[in-house]
């Protein structure tokens, strides 16, 4: 804390305030709406050039049909506007002592202006945005770039707060841009190109260097609390945006908590994502204006102290300035619960805490923060509730019982489950108690009691089963409280993936390889469609293979199917191999033995896909009959090889990691494949579904491109997918999209002897089957899983 500061020395104190900066999470928003708008507006002048060509044609013939002033007038007048306006704004800040902001606009026009000349080197073809330049040949820039500098230059100063600069502002982005569609120099799309550029500059400056923020000086904060009706008399710094006041003529002292944009920002990003997950979560205080923020913080600690809740009761409210307020609260001394010996929590202390409670619960008053640092023992040795800020008034009973939840769990980590149970059940009741039951869960948790909840897994377990002791009815399915889980969000970004490939594989390819497609062998597609269906059971035979408990083979297939929904959310077959290993987890064996048996299946897997690489290789005289390297070259690169696995075992963290990532094989995917050979039967039917699966996958694409035409060899086919595939399973992208197709065509054009469309052809039909297509059924297959609890 900082030194106590008299009164006397206060007056004669400089009034300067300490400056900071903070980055207010809005704005990266506006940054990140600003880049959306960017991408929104190419999108359109790549996708739709009539409407854009005839959006400029109708523009063009309107501004002919004004009077017509000199054309150099008109663009003198502009420029002069653009040079002279942004000019005068920068003085006026140097005289208000803001050079730090002139600084960050200065930076913000710079980058918006590489971010015209980058945008005008990189889209200069999309003829959407220009038009014949009409001082000569060429067209004009594709960003009006004379306005995007202003702007970042103008808003990042803070233009945007002051009525007449903005005013000022407008109507000078008005005339210049009115000034390049007269001359001829700017379509409407470049301009608002521009203006977009200039915003999303500004605001992306603004969010990475901070808003200047001042912190009010100690007088200020004096002159304020006088103002309204305190005697204040020393102040001292007492954490963030907070300070302790100490009055004349033995008045108490006082908290008073600073309401500002750095007070706003801090942990709003935390908050909006839990408002937006959870549909009980709290509004952001940074989202509410000022003085919404200081007169629902008075409201409801006026609410609790006339509800007889020992609580800081607000004795002061001011504003210090358009963005910035205080509420003065009677200090109350006292220590967190949470840093109370656990001798002092005393069943009477208990009790206590639980008839605070209940006496915000009476007046329907949800306090909706309940931590361990929001409930205190005061130094005469009463229970009081603090940190009300997030509370709420007329509260429904929902909200009521997640601060139940929230007691028992603050009282639970410090009493334990059964002196918390025991002493709410005396006070609340059974039924209050036990209603609470089913919204014990971390989610409904405020962050701090969460994070200490953890440190203490066992808790609410022993919590539920105190509860159920006492109340043997008590409800214990959990309430749903999540609006928008990730899981949804994975959802929904899946959809969003599948639908954009499908609409890059169908209009994205060119024109003779989408006739292919179109013109396909009926005969051949339906034998490429069989193929691709069977390898859905062929995979559910190698998966059930290698489990040996019984398992319902239409969920395993259902799961198989899947699959093909979840490759579109996870790079590689990583998708698979969590999906396969939560659908044994559902059915009911434990977790070791689901990662072994998944773990058997990819490594059996893995071995047989080398085995048959190897065998088509074979077949097309590319393995043993062809020469072998000079003797020299492969014994110096087999020891080369060798020298690499010794220097690696040599090494003791590198041994050590080897043996690390080895463990899990021996240790339990070898023991396994050991209890399976008990079973030969569900053994041999694994193997043969990893082999089938590949070659289904072998037919399908050799029928694609038969259904298309050509006419490769199957061996080369088989060498193409196995080799093609293995490699694409490592890109990082959903399925191997884009790293796939281009293996597999490349390879039919080298290996299969096709020609270029016809071996994209072949490729584009081929993905579609077995990877774009079966979205919707996987799909449904998931949420069938689901609703039977199986996934």
């Amino acid at each position: 804390m900082a030194t106590l500061t008299p009164v006397d020395d206060l007056r004669t104190a400089p009034a300067t305030p300490r400056a900071g900066r903070v980055r207010h999470p809005a704005a990266m928003t506006r940054a990140l709406v600003g880049l959306a708008g960017v991408g929104l507006l190419l999108l359109l002048a790549q996708y739709a050039q009539g409407t854009a060509g005839g959006l400029d044609a109708d523009v063009a013939e309107g501004t002919g049909l004004l009077p017509r002033p000199p054309e150099r007038l008109v663009a003198a007048f502009g420029a002069a506007a653009l040079l002279l306006v942004p000019l005068a704004f920068a003085v006026d800040r140097l005289l208000r002592r803001s050079g730090r902001r002139i600084a960050d606009g200065v930076l913000a026009a710079v980058l918006a202006y590489a971010l015209s000349l980058s945008l005008d080197l990189a889209v200069g073809g999309l003829t959407a945005l220009t038009h014949p330049s009409p001082g000569g040949p060429g067209r004009t820039d594709p960003v009006y770039g004379h306005l995007a500098p202003v702007l970042a230059f103008m808003t990042a100063v803070g233009a945007g707060g002051l009525p007449r600069w903005r005013t000022a502002l407008a109507a000078t982005l008005t005339a210049a841009g009115l000034s390049g569609l007269l001359t001829g120099y700017a379509t409407p799309l470049s301009v608002v190109l521009a203006l977009l550029v200039g915003w999303t500059a500004a605001h992306a400056v603004t969010w990475a260097l901070g808003e200047p923020t001042r912190e009010p000086s100690e007088l200020q904060l004096w002159v304020a609390l006088r103002n309204a009706g305190t005697r204040p008399n020393t102040i001292r710094v007492a954490g963030t945006c907070c300070y302790r006041v100490t009055q004349h003529q033995d008045r108490p002292d006082l908290d008073v908590h600073l309401l500002d944009r750095r007070s706003g920002a801090t942990g709003l990003p935390h908050h909006v994502w839990q408002l937006l997950r959870l549909r009980t979560a709290p509004l952001p205080l940074g989202l509410r204006p000022v003085r919404a923020a200081l007169a629902h913080q008075t409201l409801i600690a006026h609410a609790a102290a006339a509800a007889g809740v020992r609580t800081p009761e607000p004795l002061a409210a001011a504003e210090l300035g358009p963005d910035s307020a205080l509420v003065a609260y009677r200090h109350l001394p006292g220590r967190p619960v949470g840093q109370v010996p656990p001798a002092e929590i005393t069943d009477a202390v208990l009790a206590d805490a639980w008839q605070q409670l209940r006496l915000l619960q009476r007046r329907c008053i949800a306090h909706r923060a309940l931590t361990p640092d929001a409930v205190r023992l005061g130094d005469d040795g009463l229970v009081q509730l603090t940190d009300l800020a997030h509370g709420e008034i007329a509260a429904g009973e929902l909200l009521l019982r997640l601060d139940v939840a929230g007691m028992l769990t603050v009282l639970g980590l410090r009493a334990g489950a059964r002196r918390a149970v025991a002493t709410g059940i005396a006070v609340l009741g059974p039924a209050s108690i036990g209603a609470a039951l089913a919204l014990l869960q971390p989610i409904a948790l405020p962050r701090a009691t969460r994070e200490a909840l953890a440190r203490q897994p066992e808790l609410a377990a022993g919590i539920r089963a105190e509860v159920l002791r006492h109340r043997p009815q008590a409800p214990v399915e959990p309430v749903r409280l999540e609006r928008l889980r990730p899981r949804t969000l994975a959802t929904v970004a899946a959809g969003m993936a599948g639908g954009y490939l499908l609409l890059q594989a169908l209009f994205g390819a060119g024109l003779d390889s989408f006739r292919a497609v179109a013109e396909a062998d009926p005969l051949w597609l339906a034998a490429a469609v069989l193929a691709a269906a069977g390898s859905y059971l062929a995979a559910t035979l190698g998966f059930v293979g290698f489990v040996p408990e019984r398992i319902g083979l239409r969920s395993a297939l259902a799961a198989q199917v899947a699959g093909s929904f979840v490759k579109l959310v996870s790079p590689g077959g990583v998708g698979g191999v969590a999906l396969n290993t939560r659908f044994l987890q559902c059915s009911g064996i434990p977790t070791a033995q689901a990662l072994s048996s998944v773990g058997a299946a990819q490594l059996l897997g893995l071995v047989l896909h080398l085995l048959q690489l190897a065998l088509f290789t074979t077949m097309m005289g590319l393995g043993p009959q062809t020469d072998l390297p000079d003797p020299a070259w492969l014994a110096a690169g087999l020891g080369l090889v060798a020298a690499v696995l010794l220097s690696a075992l040599a090494v003791p963290w590198l041994r050590r990691r080897i043996v690390g990532l080895l463990r899990p094989l021996r240790a339990e995917v070898l023991p396994r494949l050991l209890d399976l050979l008990q079973q030969p039967g569900k053994l041999a039917a694994g193997v043969a579904g990893q082999l089938l699966v590949s070659m289904a996958f072998v037919v399908c694409l050799y029928c694609c491109a038969m259904a298309v035409g050509a006419r490769p060899a199957f061996s080369a086919v088989a060498v193409v997918f196995l080799a093609g595939n293995a490699a694409g399973s490592a890109a990082p992208t959903p399925g191997g999209a884009g790293v796939v197709e281009g293996l597999l065509t490349e390879g039919l054009v080298h290996t299969g002897g096709m020609d270029q469309g016809s071996a994209f052809a072949a490729v584009m039909l081929f993905r579609l089957l077995v990877f774009l297509l079966p979205v919707l059924p996987g799909w449904l297959a998931f949420t069938w899983l689901q609703r039977r609890r199986a996934l």
